[in-house]
């Protein structure tokens, strides 16, 4: 089979894929029970005052992690598709959640924060990310209109309009302690144009739908979920946690232990 082929049969697989989930979000758009939105009302997730809540303790529970900032991963460490996105070390992750696979060190070492995980509906994906002074994510969309995402502001710099994040043509800025839902299948972008770090909790959690689409859309996520790209970064985050937890605990021994 020549390369020239390759290339064409693959870019055919790449175009039909591509029709296929526009036509699906079409569906899902026209099925959702929460509306098709860029921004969603928040008071269509009753579950969100929860999570609001539980803000002062995994704010606390945050800036202990912070401790070891130089030490938590970028994104594309684990997930190397965001090489797309970011190729420094300007967005970095603590994964709670993948796909429904759960950390479980970063959930022990943050108590609350999963307690208030468990409360949410349907939660598949969570974590914290860092956003690191003067970093920009250049416009993109999300792969799949079958989950939505939310976001809880846990550290946001001064001045509010240096950071921020656009989706479609609404400009979002954080407030700590607050929410946003949104559908980031929209074109988006994130900035923080500040001398600190911009923070927020991330959960992707699936989209209500009516019934028979909602039943096919959490069969295409659990297709999703068991897809190598999913397993790869959950085996880059397994590995990160381990030399994590052994950097950590050398750190409390401390020096002749």
């Amino acid at each position: 089979m020549s390369n020239a082929f390759k290339q064409s049969l693959r870019h055919f697989v790449v175009q039909t894929g591509h029709k296929i989930i526009q036509s699906i979000d079409r569906i899902y758009g026209r099925y959702s029970l929460v509306g098709d939105a860029a921004f969603f009302d928040l008071g269509k997730f009753p579950w969100v005052k929860d999570v609001e809540r539980a803000y002062p303790a995994i704010r606390r529970e945050l800036d202990e992690l912070l401790a070891y900032r130089d030490q938590l991963p970028s994104i594309q460490e684990l997930s190397p598709e965001q090489y797309k996105l970011t190729q420094d070390d300007g967005w970095k992750t603590v994964f709670f959640y993948g796909y429904g696979v759960k950390s479980e060190g970063n959930c022990r070492r943050c108590p609350a924060t999963a307690a208030a995980l468990s409360k949410i509906p349907d939660m598949k994906t969570a974590f914290f990310s860092v956003l690191e002074p003067r970093k920009r994510l250049p416009a993109h969309r999300g792969p799949y209109k079958g989950l939505l995402r939310y976001h809880l502001a846990l550290d946001v710099p001064e001045p509010a309009e240096k950071c921020g994040i656009r989706v479609g043509d609404r400009v979002h800025h954080w407030k700590e302690g607050q929410s946003v839902v949104f559908d980031d299948v929209y074109d988006h972008e994130a900035w923080n144009d500040t001398d600190e770090i911009r923070v927020v909790l991330i959960i992707d959690f699936v989209r209500p739908l009516k019934f028979p689409v909602s039943l096919i859309n959490r069969t295409l996520i659990g297709l999703i979920a068991a897809s190598p790209y999913v397993s790869s970064s959950i085996k880059n985050q397994r590995a990160w946690e381990e030399r994590f937890e052994r950097f950590v605990n050398a750190q409390q021994s401390g020096p002749g232990t």
